[in-house]
């Protein structure tokens, strides 16, 4: 907790990405199913966050390295030194080791980062893929958190993840998804930092239907009006 109000997102989003971003406190974007109203942006609290650190024992601190890749995400390597400053305000003296993607993730899969800048789509549009994928226990035998490197695990969420999933009736899905965002959020399983705003160009006379998952796809374009 103190790491994520340590960081300004909104600084981050403006400075860093240029307005080609938005601040965020969750992996969906505002109109995704799944998206919880309630989860806001974590608000920017430096001394906050030196008095949270305080009473978990580090009141001076202490060293890490945030690892992070270099070619993969719009401007991955900056974003990563800009948090690495916020965070050694704090007295968390950070250290980033930007690497080729290649490198990042071969090191990743096989947990070698204590903390690591990485990026996710939710190629479904909805709250179920990174809960299963991502925030899911590492099983392989029931195909539940392949890409969990951090091999977080709350057997809770797992339980209220697999109800929603179940769950026919989109109405009682939705709210079972926005409780497992809830949960994931209070337990900090990651630091969500913002949501990149993609752009499309077409020339005169073409329009072009953005999709949910980001892909770009011929078959989207169409004659304009």
């Amino acid at each position: 907790r103190a790491l994520s109000i340590a960081i300004d997102r909104q600084a981050l989003a403006e400075r860093v990405m240029e307005g080609t971003a938005s601040p965020t406190g969750q992996w969906l974007p505002p109109g995704s199913f799944g998206h919880n109203p309630e989860v806001a942006v974590p608000p920017y609290d430096p001394e906050g966050a030196r008095r949270l650190l305080a009473e978990a024992g580090y009141p001076q601190g202490f060293r890490i390295t945030l690892h992070s890749p270099n070619d993969r995400y719009p401007n991955d390597a900056k974003t990563a030194q800009a948090v690495a400053q916020m965070w050694t305000r704090i007295g968390v003296r950070t250290q980033v080791e930007a690497l080729p993607w290649t490198s990042f993730a071969a090191r990743s899969a096989r947990q070698e980062f204590g903390v690591r800048l990485t990026g996710w789509a939710s190629v479904t549009g909805e709250a179920s893929y990174m809960l299963v994928n991502v925030f899911g226990t590492y099983d392989r035998e029931r195909r539940r958190g392949a890409a969990n490197s951090a091999r977080y695990s709350n057997p809770a969420l797992d339980a209220l993840t697999a109800r929603a999933v179940a769950t026919l009736d989109e109405e009682q899905r939705e709210q079972l998804l926005r409780q497992a965002v809830q949960m994931a959020t209070d337990d900090v399983a990651v630091i969500p930092l913002y949501q990149l705003i993609n752009i499309w160009a077409t020339r005169r006379g073409l329009t072009y239907a953005a999709r949910m998952d980001e892909r770009t796809i011929a078959t989207a374009v169409r004659p304009a009006n």
